[in-house]
């Protein structure tokens, strides 16, 4: 029995072992697992493995139509998962209980919640962004933060959290990455990223580690057209591949290829890394030796729907050695491709083993050996509450970063009347608000700054729009130069609720303190000022690097200084302000 387990070890350790598994598992539990994956797949058809490799999406916001196009491949096609979009929570639960209570094999459920179920899930609470965990420098924070996401997930029956992203933003253009990653600096990612992956993972929902071999340095949004990377070799392994090779044995349980032209990995013109058979099992599975879930970015992705066939597209990423077809747009062709590819040995039928095999162990070490439905009761609320508000605004608070304090202006002085000059397109109310509480803070428009007196202390907001992350962070011309007309007269506290690449061409020299508080919800808003008044320690750092002046790294520390008698009344006021809603 002992020589037995060391076998049943040893095959999975040789395949598997760097995928997810529970921790602490006996050779009981792993020759459980094994033997169910060995009884499932030999119950199989072929038509039926070769559905276990496609995930098609579910949408709750489309007709009825639509919801009958997935019921019929879920049915017919015997597919292996779904990926949840927009936007009904109930719903979705409905559609997943009667999906699963209909399907051989459990389906995998995947979502991009990067930022939580509220990524698809409007009810839902948001979460940070990466480029706000990235400012933290308690990386147990994001470890329980993305302990929360899982509970979400799993509230709703999801089994992958299709995150984080991993890749290193070196380029402030970057209009598909930016916010969605940790920031420029390659350990900063991979510490981020290791602790969110583990606390998805630790709490039984699978991550996926994204976008490989690595879209930081991008100028094209790959949903629309194919990007190029041209680094050379030295470059793509000191920076982009980077966190991918250092994460590759954390036992993360799936990899994402992305739809890049990478000419220093792939020689052959114009073939996206996601159907490269040079990338992913040359580079990936062989030189990396990552035996994890391999997952394509979604097909219907403008930089390869618009140049490849529907099915076509999944056959040849089964091909280059992705294990699951995201987001296919044609299963029942891209199985018969593949099929095709098996019977003119293109393709070895081991290759369908091994893929069908790792899905299936991955499923039965989430549970899905089984399946319980989901009770939809009560989801939104369960999904948006006062548990979230409270972990969210610890990682905005540990994420506030100041810049400059030359006239060490922080924490406020409660005893002194302030100035608060709102500017850009965004709300502002609920920072405004809470700093209220505490002290007194005088609003005065753009149009009124002239009204300040000489030599107050004026506190500059720069509130961007929050509502998705891909919005610009430009600042505007007029904004510039009102921050530049206060600046002559006044002593000017300027908060910047957006990326800290807005600060890229602005001139701060005349400002006395600068802080980055990187998002403009009311969570973020709250959090800040708490940080202004004393109430948290600010300790975050720069998570990118700016400009010149502006490095990865900069940010100065700032010790909380609350009275014991301020507690209640910091209670007290967040319970008097928490009905505030900005639309």
């Amino acid at each position: 029995m002992k020589r037995l387990s060391l076998i049943i070890i040893t095959f999975i350790s040789q395949f598997y072992f760097p995928q997810y598994q529970p921790k602490n598992l006996s050779s009981s539990d792993l020759k459980k697992a094994n033997d169910w994956v060995d009884k499932t797949y030999n119950a199989l058809s072929q038509e039926e493995k070769l559905g276990q490799l496609f995930i098609v999406a579910l949408y709750t916001n489309k007709d009825e139509a639509h919801i009958n196009q997935i019921r019929n491949i879920v049915l017919n096609d015997k597919i292996g998962g779904l990926i949840l979009m927009q936007d009904d929570a109930t719903r979705e639960i409905n559609l997943v209980n009667e999906f699963q209570s209909k399907s051989k094999v459990p389906l995998m459920i995947g979502m991009d919640a990067e930022w939580g179920v509220f990524q698809r899930i409007a009810k839902a609470h948001k979460y940070p962004w990466a480029i706000t965990l990235g400012a933290i420098q308690d990386k147990n924070l994001i470890h329980d933060m993305a302990s929360k996401i899982a509970e979400d997930c799993k509230r709703m029956g999801i089994n992958w959290d299709f995150a984080p992203v991993v890749d290193v933003n070196t380029n402030p253009n970057n209009p598909i990455i930016g916010n969605r990653s940790f920031g420029s600096d390659v350990n900063n990612v991979v510490n981020s990223a290791l602790a969110y992956s583990n606390g998805l993972q630790d709490n039984k929902v699978l991550g996926a580690i994204k976008h490989f071999p690595g879209h930081g340095d991008t100028d094209k949004d790959s949903h629309l057209d194919l990007p190029v990377v041209s680094h050379n070799m030295e470059r793509l392994e000191k920076t982009e591949l980077a966190p991918f090779k250092a994460l590759m044995d954390k036992g993360i349980g799936g990899v994402m290829v992305a739809h890049l032209y990478v000419p220093s990995l792939e020689i052959e013109k114009g073939i996206p890394a996601s159907i490269s058979k040079k990338i992913i099992t040359g580079l990936l599975k062989e030189k990396y030796g990552y035996k994890g879930l391999i997952i394509t970015d979604a097909l219907n992705m403008g930089a390869v729907a618009n140049k490849f066939k529907a099915g076509e597209l999944d056959a040849l990423a089964f091909k280059a050695g992705n294990d699951i077809m995201l987001f296919s747009q044609d299963v029942a062709t891209g199985k018969r491709l593949i099929q095709k590819a098996i019977d003119n040995k293109e393709i070895s039928q081991s290759r369908v083993e091994e893929s069908v095999k790792k899905i299936l162990l991955t499923k039965y070490f989430l549970g899905l050996d089984k399946y319980s439905n989901v009770n939809p009761e009560n989801i939104n609320e369960d999904l948006n509450n006062a548990s979230h508000s409270e972990i969210v605004q610890k990682m905005y608070s540990n994420a506030l970063t100041l810049i400059k304090n030359d006239k060490k202006l922080l924490p406020l002085d409660c005893k002194e009347t302030y100035y608060y000059v709102p500017l850009e397109e965004a709300p502002y109310e609920t920072f405004l608000n809470q700093l209220n509480t505490e002290t007194t803070v005088i609003l005065k428009k753009a149009s009124e700054i002239n009204s300040i007196p000489a030599n107050s202390k004026v506190i500059v907001g720069f509130h961007k729009d929050n509502s998705t992350a891909y919005k610009p962070y430009k600042i505007s011309d007029s904004s510039k130069k009102i921050l530049s007309d206060l600046s002559k007269n006044q002593t000017v506290i300027l908060d910047v609720f957006g990326s800290p690449y807005a600060l890229k061409d602005i001139d701060i020299s005349k400002v006395s303190t600068v802080l980055v508080s990187y998002e403009n919800n009311d969570d973020a808003m709250k959090a800040t000022a708490n940080g202004l008044l004393g109430q948290t320690k600010i300790w975050g750092r720069l998570p990118v690097l700016v400009n010149d002046n502006l490095k990865f790294g900069m940010g100065m520390d700032i010790d909380a200084k609350i009275p014991a008698n301020q507690t209640d009344r910091k209670n007290s006021s967040e319970t008097k302000n928490s009905k505030t809603v900005i639309e």
